[in-house]
């Protein structure tokens, strides 16, 4: 296995409605800044991927339009994935494990704030059942709750304390779109919005990006300092049908985060995405993360979740944590589908 780190992270200042711009425009600048932060350009990047949703900017091969964000020239080579950009830095991963390139650049962007984003996403269940009943995520996302709530799992002080630690943590990530010191009492006494959730339960709906730049070997050490290696990477998925699994837990993640190698040493810091407060629960339980573990410190996607990026984000955080010293080893994830249906484990480490 070669040795492949994340060498340098940007990611734009997330927003609730960035009407004045159109996607090119909101994630040009993000890709420069990754690049600049190591003082590289694009004919320095082997591949270049990316990770977005047709169904978000509602129109066909809307990533081609995008590739203008990275230049005209010179030619390089390009691939896409219709998932979170997480997705997309695993197949650069790929790509450069088969020898195939040495360096990387990544990006997830998504301007989810024009149309009706929990309904879309409704679009993502089964087209015989599920579908054309039309529940929203919000929707689905309560029936988990209330399984896990009903099972002993969690209680709702619980889930707003989760809310409350997310949010207060954002008030230091200067990307974040929604920070707040509201107590968890004031939190509570909120009305439902999909009983048993709040509005503090769900993430914001968010347009941004992010972009990160993978090296491998010596390249990596002549960009980073520090760099955050890759040291173990996996995806699962669980079934489709949410009466066929159970909902209080999720084994995709366990069996992911057991072969990435989770539990091979101690972990300093989690990065989880957990879009909503009682799936991080089941993601702290599901990859045997201990109190002594830091979850969250940018606010997570309680914070800003920009659909199709929000999981990159994540490897990114902790990776800018080792890369500056203030972790030696951390866990990130990203997840798709409704109710924690797939997810990606990755294990990030400084040197040794």
């Amino acid at each position: 296995m070669r040795d492949v780190a994340i060498v340098s992270v940007a990611q734009s200042v997330h927003q609730r409605e960035l009407k004045a711009k159109n996607e090119v425009e909101m994630i040009q600048p993000v890709i420069h800044a990754a690049l600049d932060g190591i003082g590289a350009k694009i004919a320095d990047i082997g591949f270049t991927v990316s990770g977005s949703s047709d169904y978000l900017q509602g129109q066909a091969f809307s990533f081609v339009m995008v590739l203008d964000a990275v230049g005209a020239w010179p030619p390089i080579v390009e691939s896409h994935v219709e998932m979170d950009g997480a997705w997309a830095l695993y197949e650069a991963w790929l790509k450069i494990q088969s020898g195939h390139c040495d360096t990387a650049l990544v990006f997830g962007y998504s301007k989810a704030s024009p149309g009706d984003l929990p309904r879309t996403l409704s679009r993502q269940l089964d087209p015989y059942y599920y579908g054309p009943l039309w529940p929203d995520s919000v929707a689905l996302a309560g029936l988990q709750a209330r399984a896990m709530i009903d099972a002993g799992k969690i209680t709702e002080a619980e889930m707003a304390e989760i809310a409350h630690r997310s949010r207060t943590a954002a008030s230091a990530n200067p990307n974040a779109q929604v920070r707040g010191s509201a107590s968890v009492e004031e939190l509570l006494e909120a009305d439902y919005i999909s009983d048993p959730l709040r509005v503090h339960d769900c993430p914001p709906i968010s347009d941004g990006g992010v972009a990160v730049v993978l090296a491998a070997g010596d390249r990596a050490r002549e960009w980073a300092d520090r760099p955050a290696w890759i040291r173990g990477i996996d995806h699962r998925i669980d079934s489709h049908n949410l009466g066929a699994r159970d909902l209080t837990a999720s084994s995709s993640l366990r069996i992911a985060g057991g072969r990435a190698g989770v539990a091979d040493g101690k972990v300093d810091i989690a990065e989880l995405h957990t879009p909503f407060t009682h799936q991080e629960k089941i993601a702290v339980e599901a990859l045997g993360l201990g109190a002594d573990v830091s979850i969250n410190p940018s606010g997570g996607p309680l914070a800003a979740n920009p659909m199709m990026a929000a999981g990159l984000i994540r490897l990114g955080e902790v990776a800018n944590r080792i890369m500056d010293g203030s972790a030696d080893r951390g866990v990130a994830t990203a997840t798709s589908g409704h109710c924690l249906q797939q997810n990606l484990v990755a294990v990030l480490e400084g040197e040794r």
